[in-house]
């Protein structure tokens, strides 16, 4: 992808992953792949300025006799993702207007 992606929309989407269900770290990388090119050296620092802004709370979970570290978001973190997908609607509405403003589709 020749975007450029900011912070607060790599927040928003692993907010908006968690919205739906717990994930741990691996599992978090692999589903924000899907829609991103990232590595998991990146998604960590987010996942630690998320639970700094209390966003987003961890627990330990057994897993084939290793603890998986799970995240899960908090009522602040679902609020946050409430804000950042307003934010988000109304960018990607003022970039279409731009973008497919000069293009008929009839």
């Amino acid at each position: 992808m020749s975007f450029q992606l900011g912070a607060a929309l790599l927040d928003a989407c692993v907010l908006a992953i968690l919205a739906k269900e717990d994930a741990y770290g691996y599992s978090l990388t692999q589903q924000v792949r899907e829609v991103m090119d990232i590595s998991e050296s990146t998604l960590y620092p987010v996942l630690r300025r998320l639970q700094k802004g209390e966003y987003l709370t961890t627990y330990d979970q057994p897993f084939q006799g290793r603890n998986r570290r799970y995240y899960r978001i908090t009522e602040s973190g679902r609020a946050k993702y409430e804000e950042l997908l307003e934010e988000w609607l109304e960018y990607k509405q003022k970039i279409d207007s731009v973008l497919l403003g000069g293009i008929n589709r009839e």
